[in-house]
This record gives C-alpha cells, structure tokens and sequence, in this order.
C-alpha cells in the first residue's frame, strides 16, 4: 500500500518551486520597466495639456485684442471668461487649482505672452 501512494504522489503534476520563483522573476522585471513608463505618459500628457490651455488663453486673448478690448498691457484670464473670449477657465492639469490667477501680457512687439499657473517649466 506505501508503494502505491508513493508511486501516484509521483505522478503527480504541477510546478516545482524554481519554476514558480522564475516567472515571478520575470513578472517582476516586467513591471520594473512599465511602471515608469507609464509615469512618463502620464507626465507627458499632463504637459501636452498644459500646453494646449496656455494656447486656448492666449488665443482668446488674440481676440478680445481684435475686437479691441484688450486693456491696457496685461489682462487676466478672469476678464478673458467674463469677456466671453473664454467659455470656462480650464483646470490646470494634475493639480486641484486652475487658470484664473493667470496673466496675459502684450508685448511691444505685439506678441501675447502667459504666465501664471501651468506655465511651462
């Protein structure tokens, strides 16, 4: 009867431990080289993103400049939205604030320059 059960416990299949402590090996590689990865496109798109509402602000201000109601040098981005030339001040992303203590600022040369929140880096 011992013969037996040794026989089948032989038998049996399945994954020894070096096999098991391999492929958590391998999975542990795996996420060493995706995880900052993907922190990296996150931080990119958060960039990107930054990028585009200075762009929507300034080019809001472009137009509050054409209908001639630009004042003065500098104008915030508050009297953008209350103008009209905004529809909302845009979150700036990652963080919990927004846009609306930004500043756009006319240049001599007639360019628009932001600075303020989201500002790039």
């Amino acid at each position: 009867m011992l013969k037996k059960m040794r026989k089948k416990l032989k038998q049996e299949k399945g994954f020894t431990l070096v096999e098991l402590l391999a492929v958590i090996a391998i999975l542990g590689i795996i996420l060493a080289i995706a995880i900052p990865t993907i922190g990296n496109i996150i931080s990119n798109s958060e960039n990107e993103a930054k990028e585009a509402n200075v762009n929507l602000i300034l080019n809001a201000a472009r137009l509050a400049d054409a209908a001639g109601e630009f004042s003065g040098d500098s104008m915030t981005v508050e009297e953008l939205k209350e103008g009209g030339y905004l529809d909302s001040v845009p979150e700036v992303p990652g963080t919990d604030g927004d846009y609306s203590t930004g500043e756009v600022k006319k240049e001599s040369n007639g360019k628009f320059s932001y600075s303020g929140p989201g500002e790039s880096e």
